[in-house]
């Protein structure tokens, strides 16, 4: 293919992409009321317990504030939802210049990555309630919590998005020892800093700081660690029988 043939292939791939995301995201915004409950559903289960009255009501600190939160909320939905035609598009894109065992590696790292991203967020929807019960809770009776939709909103997606990457972490490890990169005895050697850095990372990534919350990210990210030196090792012991 001439260069402007793949810039024509290249922009016909990110228009469909951009349709997708364009579909998911109004899918999104017409389904904010439901998924805004989904949203508050941690908050609500703290604030039943710090807050006098119970209530978990978010409050909008400027007039733009609520459809800047509802158009955020689409947007993710849409990445979410038009994520699977994105990342077909861009498989389509890059497969002329992959080889064929890169073909068949390829497209089930792109999926295991996605799913693997999808738990991280279940994983962070389980966990918010603890850290936002410490964080509210840190001036006593005294101060009555009262989130604005937006910082909530952030709170919300950054922790979503943290834990979703920290699932990603084993899927990189495995991929590096797959090329070759990495080796399992060398994994295993940098296990106590890797342990360390796992601790600093959660510490410097979750905004709660909390040891319950810190426990909860560190935790898999050293569980992944530890099947990602398995994982390695599996690697090279199949490479080695192949070459017996």
């Amino acid at each position: 293919m001439t260069l402007f043939q793949h810039l024509a292939e290249l922009r016909n791939r990110l228009f469909k992409a951009v349709i997708a995301l364009s579909i998911g995201t109004v899918i999104g915004y017409m389904l904010f009321p439901m998924l805004i409950d989904l949203i508050m559903e941690p908050y609500c289960d703290v604030a039943d317990r710090i807050r006098p009255d119970g209530t978990c009501t978010l409050v909008a600190l400027t007039p733009l504030e609520p459809f800047s939160v509802r158009l955020k909320t689409s947007v993710v939905v849409g990445l979410f939802i038009g994520g699977p035609v994105i990342f077909y598009q861009l498989w389509r894109f890059i497969t002329p210049g992959l080889t064929t065992k890169e073909r068949r590696y390829a497209l089930p790292f792109v999926t295991i990555s996605q799913l693997m991203f999808a738990a991280g967020i279940f994983f962070a929807y389980l966990v918010i309630p603890f850290g936002l019960r410490t964080l509210l809770g840190l001036g006593g009776p005294s101060i009555e919590p009262l989130l604005s939709a937006s910082e909530y909103l952030s709170f919300f997606l950054t922790m979503s998005i943290a834990f979703g990457i920290v699932f990603e972490m084993p899927l990189i490890l495995i991929f590096l020892s797959m090329v070759g990169i990495l080796k399992a005895a060398a994994l295993r050697k940098a296990r106590p800093y890797a342990i360390l850095g796992s601790v600093v990372a959660a510490a410097f990534i979750t905004p709660t700081n909390d040891a319950i919350t810190l426990f909860f990210m560190a935790g898999p990210m050293i569980i992944f660690y530890e099947v990602s030196i398995l994982a390695a090792w599996l690697i090279e012991r199949s490479r080695r029988k192949r070459a017996a």
